[in-house]
């Protein structure tokens, strides 16, 4: 391949890169509202929906907490949504089969990428849980052993939040609690980016028109103009030897999110000897039942077990 050749390949896609953002940026605000998934009412759990963590320029921000019968001082799974960094809520909550095998579990509200850039969303995150450590008594599950699972944009914002304890410029001063630490004692990423600064070179041309976009509204323009930033954002560029245990869904056949996002953040993880498992969902795409089915609610709850002791 010539090197002329090579330039004008380069051309061309970078071209397409920019007409394929703008027609997306265009579209972000017609998202489709998608049905959360039903929870019933259960005889296993009491649900308490709508507690304030943090007020935010006059807006309550909220979690709806889970809590299993007849459990002493259970683990405490935090549940962070989904939605390409903006457009769901905590509502969209696809493991609470959780609470039944024993956990506690709070589904977490945050703003959203079109309210407050990043990083806002990992501000509000730590937050929720520095509020839920320090209130672990009135509320009954154990703070010492705290899990923390997401899908999608939301698997990517827990893998950040728990590879940055104690990140300075990643803590934020939201809400009160600042004498509660927001660590984390494992991180489990559904289909998650780890990278944002690899995903658009690792895409097909469809996962350009759904990443290119959203990324440029989370991080305040297109990944290419603020580098640093995207850095900031990427899991892959914190991890260090006391990062807690991680664990990995991703279907070989997503066609939004490259699974070499999670290869990234497997090898990371490996590099530095820390315990990461990779599930690849065979045949799966960007997420569906399968990822939530009995056998993967299964393997997670393993998991968290083997790493909240």
């Amino acid at each position: 391949m010539t090197k002329r050749y090579r330039d004008g390949v380069r051309c061309v896609v970078a071209v397409m890169r920019r007409s394929v953002l703008a027609l997306a940026l265009l579209s972000i605000p017609a998202i489709a509202q998608r049905t959360p998934p039903e929870i019933p009412q259960s005889p296993h759990f009491m649900r308490s929906a709508d507690i304030t963590y943090a007020i935010v320029d006059g807006r309550d921000l909220g979690l709806d907490l889970y809590i299993p019968n007849g459990v002493v001082d259970p683990p405490l799974l935090v549940w962070v949504h989904g939605g390409r960094w903006l457009g769901t809520t905590k509502e969209f909550m696809f493991t609470s089969a959780l609470v039944e095998k024993g956990f506690a579990m709070a589904s977490v509200d945050f703003r959203q990428a079109d309210e407050a850039r990043f990083p806002a969303q990992i501000h509000d995150i730590k937050a929720a849980i520095r509020f839920l450590r320090a209130n672990a008594a009135t509320f009954g599950y154990d703070a010492t052993r705290i899990g923390l699972h997401g899908r999608s944009s939301g698997g990517h914002l827990a893998a950040l939040v728990g590879v940055t304890n104690g990140h300075q410029q990643l803590e934020g001063s939201i809400g009160g609690h600042a004498e509660q630490s927001s660590d984390v004692q494992a991180v489990v990423s559904y289909f998650g980016a780890s990278n944002l600064t690899s995903i658009l070179e690792q895409s097909t041309a469809f996962g350009v028109t759904r990443r290119a976009a959203a990324m440029a509204v989370l991080l305040g323009g297109p990944v290419e103009q603020v580098v640093d930033l995207a850095r900031l954002a990427s899991p892959v560029f914190h991890v260090d030897a006391s990062d807690p245990p991680l664990m990995l869904l991703h279907g070989d056949q997503d066609p939004q999110m490259p699974i070499n996002q999670a290869h990234e953040l497997q090898g990371v993880y490996e590099s530095q000897g820390l315990p990461v498992h990779f599930e690849v969902v065979h045949g799966a795409g960007h997420g569906g039942d399968v990822f939530f089915d009995s056998e993967r609610n299964a393997l997670v709850a393993e998991f968290f077990r083997a790493h909240l002791h």
